[in-house]
Protein backbone atom coordinates (compact mmCIF):
# COMPACT_ATOMS: atom_id res chain seq x y z
CA UNK A 1 0.00 0.00 0.00
CA UNK A 2 2.78 2.14 1.08
CA UNK A 3 4.64 1.47 -2.71
CA UNK A 4 1.11 2.21 -4.41
CA UNK A 5 0.32 5.67 -2.37
CA UNK A 6 4.65 6.78 -3.40
CA UNK A 7 3.76 5.60 -6.84
CA UNK A 8 0.50 7.47 -7.38
CA UNK A 9 2.59 10.90 -5.44
CA UNK A 10 5.24 10.96 -7.89
CA UNK A 11 3.06 10.25 -11.12
CA UNK A 12 1.46 13.19 -9.80
CA UNK A 13 3.87 15.96 -9.02
CA UNK A 14 5.55 14.80 -12.29
CA UNK A 15 2.49 15.32 -14.33
CA UNK A 16 1.94 18.49 -13.10
CA UNK A 17 5.59 19.55 -13.68
CA UNK A 18 5.45 17.70 -16.97
CA UNK A 19 2.43 17.13 -18.87
CA UNK A 20 3.70 14.35 -21.04
CA UNK A 21 3.47 12.05 -18.25
CA UNK A 22 -0.09 12.05 -17.88
CA UNK A 23 -0.06 10.89 -21.79
CA UNK A 24 2.03 8.47 -21.27
CA UNK A 25 0.31 7.15 -18.73
CA UNK A 26 -2.59 7.03 -20.91
CA UNK A 27 -1.52 5.52 -23.82
CA UNK A 28 -0.07 2.60 -21.38
CA UNK A 29 -3.48 2.25 -20.03
CA UNK A 30 -3.34 3.32 -17.12
CA UNK A 31 -6.65 5.31 -16.73
CA UNK A 32 -9.03 1.75 -16.45
CA UNK A 33 -6.32 1.09 -13.88
CA UNK A 34 -6.94 4.00 -11.72
CA UNK A 35 -10.97 3.54 -12.17
CA UNK A 36 -10.42 -0.09 -10.54
CA UNK A 37 -7.81 1.12 -7.89
CA UNK A 38 -10.32 4.30 -7.06
CA UNK A 39 -13.19 2.07 -6.83
CA UNK A 40 -11.49 -0.19 -4.23
CA UNK A 41 -9.47 2.23 -1.96
CA UNK A 42 -12.08 4.36 -0.16
CA UNK A 43 -12.29 2.47 3.11
CA UNK A 44 -8.46 1.49 2.56
CA UNK A 45 -6.25 4.38 2.46
CA UNK A 46 -8.46 8.01 2.32
CA UNK A 47 -4.89 9.58 1.52
CA UNK A 48 -4.16 7.38 -1.31
CA UNK A 49 -8.09 7.31 -2.24
CA UNK A 50 -7.25 11.43 -3.05
CA UNK A 51 -4.53 11.32 -4.52
CA UNK A 52 -5.78 8.85 -7.32
CA UNK A 53 -9.21 11.13 -7.84
CA UNK A 54 -6.78 13.68 -8.61
CA UNK A 55 -4.56 11.76 -10.90
CA UNK A 56 -7.72 10.42 -12.95
CA UNK A 57 -8.61 14.30 -13.24
CA UNK A 58 -5.09 15.69 -14.30
CA UNK A 59 -4.86 13.16 -17.05
CA UNK A 60 -8.58 13.42 -18.05
CA UNK A 61 -7.80 17.11 -17.83
CA UNK A 62 -5.18 17.14 -20.80
CA UNK A 63 -5.78 15.03 -23.09
CA UNK A 64 -8.47 13.24 -24.88
CA UNK A 65 -9.47 9.97 -23.77
CA UNK A 66 -10.18 6.94 -26.16
CA UNK A 67 -13.45 5.69 -26.33
CA UNK A 68 -12.21 2.38 -24.66
CA UNK A 69 -11.60 4.34 -21.75
CA UNK A 70 -14.78 5.82 -21.44
CA UNK A 71 -16.39 2.65 -21.45
CA UNK A 72 -14.42 1.35 -18.06
CA UNK A 73 -16.58 4.39 -16.74
CA UNK A 74 -19.85 2.62 -16.04
CA UNK A 75 -22.81 3.63 -14.40
CA UNK A 76 -22.08 2.20 -11.10
CA UNK A 77 -18.51 4.18 -10.82
CA UNK A 78 -20.25 6.95 -11.63
CA UNK A 79 -23.07 6.71 -9.21
CA UNK A 80 -20.39 5.78 -6.66
CA UNK A 81 -18.90 9.05 -7.21
CA UNK A 82 -22.31 10.49 -6.41
CA UNK A 83 -22.96 8.42 -3.02
CA UNK A 84 -19.37 9.78 -2.08
CA UNK A 85 -20.56 13.24 -2.17
CA UNK A 86 -24.00 12.61 -0.40
CA UNK A 87 -21.88 11.15 2.24
CA UNK A 88 -19.65 13.82 2.57
CA UNK A 89 -22.88 16.52 2.95
CA UNK A 90 -22.51 17.35 6.19
CA UNK A 91 -18.78 19.00 5.29
CA UNK A 92 -19.13 21.39 2.06
CA UNK A 93 -15.68 21.79 2.86
CA UNK A 94 -14.23 18.49 2.78
CA UNK A 95 -11.16 18.06 1.07
CA UNK A 96 -12.73 15.16 -1.18
CA UNK A 97 -15.53 17.02 -2.34
CA UNK A 98 -13.84 19.36 -4.53
CA UNK A 99 -11.60 16.36 -5.91
CA UNK A 100 -14.49 14.53 -6.89
CA UNK A 101 -16.55 17.23 -8.22
CA UNK A 102 -13.84 18.07 -10.63
CA UNK A 103 -13.22 14.42 -11.85
CA UNK A 104 -16.86 14.40 -12.71
CA UNK A 105 -16.49 17.66 -14.66
CA UNK A 106 -13.82 16.43 -16.73
CA UNK A 107 -15.87 13.45 -17.26
CA UNK A 108 -18.95 15.05 -18.83
CA UNK A 109 -16.51 17.23 -20.93
CA UNK A 110 -15.29 14.03 -22.42
CA UNK A 111 -18.47 13.19 -23.02
CA UNK A 112 -19.58 16.40 -24.73
CA UNK A 113 -16.27 16.05 -26.94
CA UNK A 114 -17.63 12.67 -27.87
CA UNK A 115 -21.10 14.18 -28.84
CA UNK A 116 -19.77 16.80 -30.84
CA UNK A 117 -17.32 14.80 -32.90
CA UNK A 118 -18.41 12.62 -36.32
CA UNK A 119 -18.68 9.29 -36.03
CA UNK A 120 -15.99 6.91 -36.88
CA UNK A 121 -16.71 5.05 -40.47
CA UNK A 122 -17.92 1.70 -40.12
CA UNK A 123 -18.49 1.99 -36.09
CA UNK A 124 -21.79 2.11 -34.46
CA UNK A 125 -20.60 2.95 -30.73
CA UNK A 126 -22.20 5.77 -29.34
CA UNK A 127 -21.06 7.25 -25.85
CA UNK A 128 -23.89 8.22 -23.69
CA UNK A 129 -23.18 11.15 -20.94
CA UNK A 130 -23.43 8.95 -17.49
CA UNK A 131 -23.56 12.26 -16.09
CA UNK A 132 -26.17 13.19 -17.91
CA UNK A 133 -28.18 9.95 -17.55
CA UNK A 134 -28.26 9.48 -13.77
CA UNK A 135 -29.16 12.40 -13.02
CA UNK A 136 -32.05 12.72 -15.13
CA UNK A 137 -33.15 9.16 -13.79
CA UNK A 138 -31.93 9.74 -10.23
CA UNK A 139 -30.95 13.46 -9.45
CA UNK A 140 -33.65 13.99 -6.58
CA UNK A 141 -31.07 11.38 -4.49
CA UNK A 142 -28.13 13.15 -5.49
CA UNK A 143 -28.95 17.06 -4.76
CA UNK A 144 -25.70 17.49 -2.51
CA UNK A 145 -23.67 17.38 -5.92
CA UNK A 146 -25.89 20.38 -7.46
CA UNK A 147 -25.79 22.12 -4.41
CA UNK A 148 -21.48 22.15 -4.16
CA UNK A 149 -21.74 23.08 -7.99
CA UNK A 150 -23.33 26.01 -7.27
CA UNK A 151 -21.13 27.05 -4.28
CA UNK A 152 -18.21 25.70 -6.24
CA UNK A 153 -19.05 28.53 -8.90
CA UNK A 154 -19.67 30.67 -6.09
CA UNK A 155 -15.62 30.90 -5.00
CA UNK A 156 -14.14 29.44 -8.55
CA UNK A 157 -11.99 32.31 -10.11
CA UNK A 158 -9.97 30.31 -12.64
CA UNK A 159 -11.92 30.74 -15.92
CA UNK A 160 -11.20 26.74 -17.05
CA UNK A 161 -12.85 25.42 -14.02
CA UNK A 162 -15.49 28.08 -14.37
CA UNK A 163 -16.18 27.00 -17.86
CA UNK A 164 -16.28 23.47 -17.01
CA UNK A 165 -19.38 23.85 -14.51
CA UNK A 166 -21.17 26.48 -16.97
CA UNK A 167 -20.71 23.29 -19.16
CA UNK A 168 -22.53 20.76 -17.24
CA UNK A 169 -25.16 23.26 -16.19
CA UNK A 170 -25.96 24.67 -19.49
CA UNK A 171 -26.90 20.59 -19.64
CA UNK A 172 -28.96 20.33 -17.13
CA UNK A 173 -30.80 23.12 -17.75
CA UNK A 174 -31.42 22.19 -21.29
CA UNK A 175 -32.66 18.80 -20.57
CA UNK A 176 -36.22 18.36 -19.47
CA UNK A 177 -35.62 15.70 -16.82
CA UNK A 178 -33.17 17.83 -15.23
CA UNK A 179 -34.80 21.20 -15.14
CA UNK A 180 -35.63 21.26 -11.81
CA UNK A 181 -32.92 19.04 -10.05
CA UNK A 182 -31.99 22.05 -8.24
CA UNK A 183 -34.16 23.40 -5.36
CA UNK A 184 -35.95 26.74 -5.76
CA UNK A 185 -33.18 28.18 -3.34
CA UNK A 186 -29.78 27.42 -4.60
CA UNK A 187 -31.48 28.74 -8.05
CA UNK A 188 -31.49 31.97 -6.30
CA UNK A 189 -28.01 31.54 -5.28
CA UNK A 190 -26.80 30.83 -8.80
CA UNK A 191 -28.84 33.93 -9.92
CA UNK A 192 -27.26 35.90 -7.66
CA UNK A 193 -23.84 34.27 -8.93
CA UNK A 194 -24.53 34.71 -12.42
CA UNK A 195 -25.55 38.46 -11.99
CA UNK A 196 -22.61 39.16 -9.90
CA UNK A 197 -19.84 37.30 -12.44
CA UNK A 198 -21.90 38.96 -15.40
CA UNK A 199 -21.15 42.91 -13.65
CA UNK A 200 -17.76 41.71 -12.98
CA UNK A 201 -16.53 40.60 -16.38
CA UNK A 202 -15.36 43.25 -18.98
CA UNK A 203 -13.52 42.35 -22.04
CA UNK A 204 -12.41 45.75 -22.28
CA UNK A 205 -9.35 45.78 -19.48
CA UNK A 206 -7.92 42.80 -20.24
CA UNK A 207 -4.36 43.74 -20.15
CA UNK A 208 -3.62 40.87 -22.64
CA UNK A 209 -5.41 39.58 -25.61
CA UNK A 210 -5.17 36.31 -24.30
CA UNK A 211 -6.98 37.81 -21.27
CA UNK A 212 -9.79 40.01 -23.03
CA UNK A 213 -10.40 37.03 -25.41
CA UNK A 214 -11.27 34.39 -22.10
CA UNK A 215 -13.15 37.15 -20.45
CA UNK A 216 -15.06 37.25 -23.53
CA UNK A 217 -15.65 33.72 -23.60
CA UNK A 218 -16.67 33.67 -20.35
CA UNK A 219 -19.42 36.38 -20.22
CA UNK A 220 -20.89 34.43 -22.95
CA UNK A 221 -21.06 31.13 -21.63
CA UNK A 222 -22.25 33.14 -18.39
CA UNK A 223 -25.31 34.31 -20.55
CA UNK A 224 -25.91 30.96 -22.54
CA UNK A 225 -26.56 29.67 -18.99
CA UNK A 226 -28.42 32.04 -17.93
CA UNK A 227 -31.40 32.33 -20.61
CA UNK A 228 -32.45 28.20 -20.04
CA UNK A 229 -32.14 28.70 -16.01
CA UNK A 230 -34.75 31.45 -16.77
CA UNK A 231 -36.95 29.93 -19.20
CA UNK A 232 -36.50 26.30 -18.31
CA UNK A 233 -36.88 25.91 -14.60
CA UNK A 234 -39.55 26.51 -11.53
CA UNK A 235 -38.35 30.39 -11.71
CA UNK A 236 -40.08 30.94 -14.41
CA UNK A 237 -43.55 29.81 -12.66
CA UNK A 238 -45.65 32.53 -11.63
CA UNK A 239 -44.55 33.97 -7.78
CA UNK A 240 -41.35 32.38 -8.77
CA UNK A 241 -39.74 35.21 -10.78
CA UNK A 242 -36.67 35.90 -8.44
CA UNK A 243 -34.78 39.65 -9.11
CA UNK A 244 -36.62 40.36 -12.05
CA UNK A 245 -36.21 43.91 -12.56
CA UNK A 246 -32.71 43.51 -11.16
CA UNK A 247 -31.98 40.78 -14.39
CA UNK A 248 -33.65 43.35 -16.88
CA UNK A 249 -31.24 45.80 -15.90
CA UNK A 250 -28.55 43.58 -16.11
CA UNK A 251 -29.45 42.86 -19.65
CA UNK A 252 -29.53 46.95 -20.38
CA UNK A 253 -25.74 47.39 -18.74
CA UNK A 254 -24.62 44.44 -21.13
CA UNK A 255 -25.30 46.15 -24.45
CA UNK A 256 -24.85 49.96 -22.94
CA UNK A 257 -21.52 49.89 -20.90
CA UNK A 258 -19.08 48.55 -23.36
CA UNK A 259 -19.27 52.19 -24.44
CA UNK A 260 -18.07 53.49 -21.34
CA UNK A 261 -14.22 52.15 -22.59
CA UNK A 262 -14.82 52.35 -26.05
CA UNK A 263 -15.05 49.11 -26.65
CA UNK A 264 -16.91 47.97 -29.83
CA UNK A 265 -20.94 46.39 -29.40
CA UNK A 266 -20.42 42.63 -29.07
CA UNK A 267 -22.33 41.03 -31.62
CA UNK A 268 -22.66 37.66 -29.65
CA UNK A 269 -23.68 39.54 -26.15
CA UNK A 270 -26.31 41.64 -28.17
CA UNK A 271 -27.85 38.16 -29.44
CA UNK A 272 -27.74 36.48 -26.27
CA UNK A 273 -29.19 39.50 -24.37
CA UNK A 274 -32.35 39.62 -27.00
CA UNK A 275 -32.92 35.99 -26.31
CA UNK A 276 -32.97 36.28 -22.64
CA UNK A 277 -35.18 39.35 -23.26
CA UNK A 278 -38.00 37.32 -25.22
CA UNK A 279 -38.14 35.45 -21.69
CA UNK A 280 -42.36 35.84 -21.21
CA UNK A 281 -41.61 37.04 -17.62
CA UNK A 282 -39.37 39.36 -18.18
CA UNK A 283 -40.91 40.99 -21.10
CA UNK A 284 -42.73 44.52 -20.56
CA UNK A 285 -45.04 46.63 -22.35
CA UNK A 286 -44.05 49.95 -23.87
CA UNK A 287 -40.30 48.51 -23.55
CA UNK A 288 -37.73 50.78 -25.38
CA UNK A 289 -34.72 48.66 -24.22
CA UNK A 290 -36.18 46.09 -26.72
CA UNK A 291 -36.18 48.87 -29.75
CA UNK A 292 -32.94 49.74 -29.11
CA UNK A 293 -31.19 46.11 -28.84
CA UNK A 294 -33.11 44.92 -32.43
CA UNK A 295 -31.49 48.50 -33.39
CA UNK A 296 -28.12 47.57 -32.45
CA UNK A 297 -28.44 44.09 -34.19
CA UNK A 298 -29.45 45.04 -36.91
CA UNK A 299 -26.00 47.11 -37.50
CA UNK A 300 -24.35 43.30 -36.97
CA UNK A 301 -26.27 42.78 -40.17
CA UNK A 302 -24.27 41.45 -43.04
CA UNK A 303 -24.39 43.65 -46.09
CA UNK A 304 -25.05 41.92 -49.43
CA UNK A 305 -22.14 42.75 -51.08
CA UNK A 306 -20.36 41.16 -48.07
CA UNK A 307 -22.60 38.07 -48.51
CA UNK A 308 -21.44 37.87 -52.47
CA UNK A 309 -18.13 38.07 -51.82
CA UNK A 310 -17.64 35.63 -49.16
CA UNK A 311 -20.01 33.01 -51.04
CA UNK A 312 -17.37 33.91 -54.19
CA UNK A 313 -14.06 33.19 -51.69
CA UNK A 314 -13.42 36.62 -51.88
CA UNK A 315 -13.50 37.97 -48.39
CA UNK A 316 -10.99 39.38 -46.55
CA UNK A 317 -13.16 39.63 -42.99
CA UNK A 318 -11.49 36.25 -41.37
CA UNK A 319 -9.48 39.23 -39.41
CA UNK A 320 -12.78 39.71 -37.63
CA UNK A 321 -13.94 36.26 -36.63
CA UNK A 322 -12.25 35.15 -33.42
CA UNK A 323 -10.05 31.52 -34.15
CA UNK A 324 -10.17 30.72 -30.48
CA UNK A 325 -12.34 28.28 -28.66
CA UNK A 326 -13.65 28.54 -24.97
CA UNK A 327 -11.49 25.91 -23.97
CA UNK A 328 -8.56 27.35 -26.09
CA UNK A 329 -9.19 30.89 -24.54
CA UNK A 330 -8.90 29.05 -20.85
CA UNK A 331 -5.67 27.24 -21.67
CA UNK A 332 -3.87 30.65 -22.66
CA UNK A 333 -5.22 32.31 -20.13
CA UNK A 334 -4.87 29.57 -16.82
CA UNK A 335 -1.50 28.16 -18.61
CA UNK A 336 -2.99 25.12 -19.37
CA UNK A 337 -3.30 22.37 -21.86
CA UNK A 338 -7.18 22.92 -23.23
CA UNK A 339 -9.26 20.02 -23.87
CA UNK A 340 -10.78 18.97 -26.91
CA UNK A 341 -13.53 22.60 -27.69
CA UNK A 342 -16.96 21.49 -26.31
CA UNK A 343 -20.03 20.42 -28.17
CA UNK A 344 -22.51 23.01 -28.93
CA UNK A 345 -26.48 22.97 -29.37
CA UNK A 346 -29.26 24.50 -31.28
CA UNK A 347 -31.94 26.26 -29.02
CA UNK A 348 -34.56 24.04 -27.52
CA UNK A 349 -38.32 23.47 -28.77
CA UNK A 350 -39.98 21.70 -25.99
CA UNK A 351 -40.50 21.59 -22.37
CA UNK A 352 -40.92 19.28 -19.63
CA UNK A 353 -41.22 18.84 -16.12
CA UNK A 354 -39.41 16.72 -13.68
CA UNK A 355 -40.33 16.04 -10.08
CA UNK A 356 -38.40 17.04 -6.55
CA UNK A 357 -37.13 14.56 -4.23
CA UNK A 358 -35.50 14.40 -1.14
CA UNK A 359 -31.98 13.09 -0.51
CA UNK A 360 -32.23 9.65 -0.55
CA UNK A 361 -29.68 6.86 0.83
CA UNK A 362 -27.74 4.34 -1.18
CA UNK A 363 -28.63 3.45 -4.70
CA UNK A 364 -28.10 0.36 -6.80
CA UNK A 365 -27.52 0.42 -10.57
CA UNK A 366 -30.37 0.49 -12.64
CA UNK A 367 -30.52 -2.99 -14.42
CA UNK A 368 -31.63 -1.36 -17.61
CA UNK A 369 -29.82 0.91 -20.06
CA UNK A 370 -31.39 4.54 -18.89
CA UNK A 371 -30.32 6.53 -22.23
CA UNK A 372 -33.66 6.86 -23.04
CA UNK A 373 -34.32 9.04 -20.39
CA UNK A 374 -32.26 11.26 -22.09
CA UNK A 375 -33.21 10.54 -25.63
CA UNK A 376 -35.62 13.17 -25.66
CA UNK A 377 -33.05 16.11 -24.63
CA UNK A 378 -31.59 18.44 -27.71
CA UNK A 379 -28.05 16.42 -28.21
CA UNK A 380 -30.10 13.24 -28.92
CA UNK A 381 -32.68 15.34 -31.50
CA UNK A 382 -29.65 17.89 -32.76
CA UNK A 383 -26.90 15.09 -33.84
CA UNK A 384 -24.49 16.01 -30.92
CA UNK A 385 -24.35 20.24 -32.53
CA UNK A 386 -22.74 22.45 -30.11
CA UNK A 387 -24.80 24.01 -27.37
CA UNK A 388 -23.24 27.32 -27.37
CA UNK A 389 -24.08 28.27 -31.48
CA UNK A 390 -25.28 31.68 -32.04
CA UNK A 391 -27.45 31.19 -34.99
CA UNK A 392 -29.27 34.29 -36.21
CA UNK A 393 -32.78 32.29 -36.73
CA UNK A 394 -32.36 31.74 -32.59
CA UNK A 395 -33.01 35.42 -32.18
Amino acid sequence: MDTLHLAAALLLFDGRTNETAFELLQSEGAFSRIVELIRAQRDDDIGLHRLLLELLCEMSRIQKLTLEDLKVVDDAFVLYLFQLIEQLSDDADDPYHYPIIRVILVLNEQYMCFANAPALPGTGDKVTNRILKLLSAHGPLYRTFGENLILLLNRETALAHQLLILKLLYLLFTTPSTYEYFYTNDLHVLVDVVIRNLLDLDPSVGKMDEERDGQKALRHTYLRVLCPLLRNTQLAREGNNYKREEVRKLLHLLVNRSAAHFAPVDETVIRLVIRCKQIEWLKQDGDDQDEELERKLAEFAPKESDVAKKLMGMSLDDAGVSSLSVVEVAAKVTKEKPTVPAPRRRRKKSMGMATNGMHGAGLKVPPTDLSASISGSEDAREGGRSPFADDAEEV
